[in-house]
């Protein structure tokens, strides 16, 4: 059985009448990616700072790398990471806000350029930090959290601002952590990189946990989805689907000829293989709401307003 490096067990916290987290309960194990999704206002970036020791819980057990969390804040060595981005020196450039952290927190000075290479800004590490993108001082932030070689981090938002080039580079550095033994616990309003980095997930709605377990499990809880179907032979593709068990032809059709469906996955899996059989040729069965999604708003009840398919990046501009 793998070790935890967090264990929650009815962690509450309130500020004035707002109650931010109301009994949480939560595990994670070491060498896992754990992703921490919900609507604005779930209290994701308060549990978050927690495990950073920016705030104690009010009533409940808290224990991080096997240490009791207490009222003082403090939280174990090996704990790394940063919430509402990460803070760095605008004037400074990334090579000397690294080397600010590392004389801080006591790191030896070849942790900062070991830092620089794992988020791929060795080529950028003497450029004052002003003129990053949002991406880019994502990534610097991440560098910083690695220089002290973390048992534990936590990341919030990581890949926002991030074109594919930071993103690819981004997710790597994250599993390669979770590889050799480091737990990440991370919060995205992205379910797409929720789906390509996490393990598990725990789905918070005010303040409560509605869900936590294997990704593939939070998918099968969106039940019913909506498919995009284009084939060679759309009338006949109609007919086929309008007679199948357990599927609802919609109303509707693209200039390309696709309509839509609705059904269980299990129930598209049939219609496809029914659609071969027949001799047409199925071109594209797509959900039109990813798994992920609809099984957070299935829960939620709340849209990911910032959870786009595909978002325009501010590294692109630079």
């Amino acid at each position: 059985m793998q070790d935890r490096a967090i264990r929650a067990r009815g962690i509450t916290k309130s500020f004035g009448e707002v109650v931010a987290l109301d009994g949480v309960d939560l595990d994670i194990p070491t060498g896992t990616v754990h992703g921490l999704v919900g609507p604005n206002g779930a209290g994701k970036t308060t549990l978050l700072g927690m495990l950073l020791g920016l705030s104690s819980p009010d009533r409940g057990e808290l224990e991080i790398l096997g240490c009791p969390v207490r009222q003082d804040l403090a939280v174990p060595d090996g704990v790394a990471g940063f919430v509402d981005g990460p803070g760095l020196y605008p004037a400074l450039t990334a090579r000397k806000n690294l080397r600010a952290v590392a004389a801080l927190r006591g790191y030896p000075a070849w942790s900062v350029e070991d830092a620089l290479g794992r988020v791929g800004l060795s080529d950028v590490a003497d450029d004052a930090v002003r003129g990053f993108s949002l991406g880019m001082r994502q990534r610097l932030g991440l560098a910083a959290a690695l220089l002290g070689d973390p048992r534990l981090l936590v990341l919030d938002e990581p890949s926002n601002g991030l074109d594919p080039a930071g993103k690819r580079q981004v997710h790597g550095t994250i599993a390669d952590l979770a590889a050799q033994g480091t737990a990440v616990i991370l919060s995205s309003h992205r379910m797409d990189d929720v789906g390509a980095l996490c393990s598990e997930v725990t789905l918070l709605a005010t303040g409560r946990v509605v869900f936590s377990g294997p990704l593939s499990k939070l998918a099968a809880e969106s039940g019913d989805l909506d498919y995009r179907l284009l084939t060679s032979d759309p009338t006949h593709a109609r007919s086929v689907a309008s007679a199948a068990e357990e599927i609802a032809l919609l109303d509707g059709a693209t200039d390309d000829d696709a309509f839509v469906v609705r059904g269980a996955v299990p129930a598209m899996d049939r219609l496809g293989a029914e659609l071969v059989r027949a001799g047409i040729a199925l071109r594209e069965l797509a959900p039109v709401t990813p798994p992920l999604e609809a099984a957070f708003l299935a829960l939620t009840g709340d849209t990911p307003s910032e959870t786009p398919s595909e978002t325009p990046s501010d590294e692109d501009a630079r």
